[in-house]
């Protein structure tokens, strides 16, 4: 379903229930306002999509009004924030479950705030566990909707696709494989690009970052990644170590820098660090700025997700590692519900195998060490990536907030006249 098919299909809804076509008698608009948008968004990437996102539209339609849950970089780019995005912001089945009757409590109170604000647009950014179903409730009353942010259907559960598509008018896609699997679907999906793509540079400041870490520019430098969680950290942090002592024995004045996300994460990679096995590593253990760690690395050991794209666009060698949980692996197995043979973001999008990537019983610190140590001693397999590196940076680079905002606007204004994309960017 193209934007066209979407808009025929919102005004036979509204010809055959016309109270949908009639806002809450306690709405108002402000004066002038021609078009009014709401965002949900749960987590710090979501509130950066947004910002980004309603800066552009605001270029458009200067008197736009924006309302939801967001950060602070939603916040400082006008949006009323009814709630804050860290009410959203839970990780890990026993804390969801705990905070279970608040969020559901949460959703409903948005719901029928959102059913009496009446926006042209409803805009959920990820957290598709919350904003899908909100979603589905106003594209049933007429409000179209965008779901930015696909899941990850290329690599598991396709069938999703078609119900994001009963939620979403409009999907708009990071990745550039995601939307001929939704038009299989006959669902709408636009692929806009990738924001970080925008923020990294093409030619990373190797020599800057490792100023910024007080690392000499000369060293064998490690960064090691086992993941931003403390799960993943329970499953990864051993194994990644172990990985890195057995380098850091046959790579003397080996550097080994590891970013921890959080106090809590630091804590847990902390205690790993202080068995007496680990004693003789040069660690530095440092928080948040895994960017910049991977900047300043030769290689980068890493869990699998966005962190492989964030070292694909350093432009940095990698080796990616992962282990889930073993009953979710079973089922994972018995189900087939893996539908790809490659899971790492450089991989997946390079349509072949360009980094080494370990999963489950293959992550061990033998498989790991062995294939850091390849891509140290052989600066021409490591110097043979960046070209690679280079033209994904570029295929992903497509000004993801303003390619965002022209689809968001034609679905949500199909009647005003739309900047064309050099007057938009003039």
């Amino acid at each position: 379903m193209n934007g066209r098919q979407a808009q025929n299909a919102h005004s036979e809804r509204l010809q055959h229930d016309p109270a949908l076509s009639n806002p809450s008698p306690t709405t108002n608009r402000a004066p002038g306002a021609t078009l009014r948008v709401a965002l949900v968004a749960g987590e710090a990437s979501g509130d950066l999509l947004g910002a980004g996102l309603i800066e552009q539209l605001r270029a458009r339609h200067p008197d736009v009004e924006f309302a939801g849950v967001g950060g602070d970089a939603m916040r400082a780019a006008g949006m009323d924030t009814w709630h804050d995005a860290s009410a959203l912001a839970v990780m890990g089945l026993s804390e969801v479950l705990r905070h279970l009757p608040r969020l559901l409590g949460l959703r409903r109170g948005l719901r029928a705030r959102l059913i009496d604000w009446r926006p042209d647009v409803f805009i959920g950014i990820d957290a598709p566990d919350f904003n899908l179903g909100l979603e589905r409730t106003l594209k049933d009353r007429g409000i179209r909707t965008v779901h930015y942010v696909s899941p990850s259907i290329w690599a598991w559960r396709e069938g999703r696709a078609a119900k994001i598509g009963r939620s979403a008018d409009l999907v708009l896609c990071l990745f550039p494989m995601e939307p001929p699997i939704y038009a299989a679907h006959d669902v709408d999906a636009r692929f806009v690009g990738h924001p970080l793509a925008e923020m990294l540079a093409l030619e990373p400041d190797r020599a800057a970052a490792r100023d910024a870490l007080g690392l000499a520019h000369d060293a064998p430098v490690l960064a090691v990644l086992p993941g931003s969680r403390l799960g993943e950290i329970g499953r990864l942090g051993e194994v990644f170590l172990d990985a890195a002592a057995r380098v850091a024995a046959a790579l003397p004045g080996l550097r080994i820098v590891v970013p921890a996300a959080n106090a809590a994460c630091r804590a847990a990679i902390d205690a790993l660090l202080a068995q007496p096995r680990f004693a003789a590593m040069d660690v530095q253990v440092i928080d948040g700025q895994a960017r910049t760690a991977m900047v300043a690395s030769d290689v980068v050991l890493l869990a699998s997700g966005t962190a492989t794209l964030e070292a694909l666009l350093a432009k940095r060698p990698m080796v990616v590692g992962y282990r889930i949980a073993p009953s979710t692996a079973f089922l994972v197995r018995l189900f087939k519900l893996m539908k790809v043979d490659r899971f790492s973001l450089p991989n997946v999008l390079a349509g072949r195998t360009i980094v080494p990537e370990f999963m489950q019983e293959a992550c061990t610190p033998d498989n790991l060490s062995a294939a850091v140590l390849r891509w140290l001693r052989d600066p021409d397999a490591a110097a043979a990536l960046q070209p690679v590196y280079r033209d994904l940076h570029l295929q992903l680079r497509q000004g993801a907030s303003a390619t965002a905002a022209e689809a968001v606007a034609g679905l949500a204004v199909p009647a005003l006249p739309l900047p064309t994309t050099s007057e938009s960017r003039s």
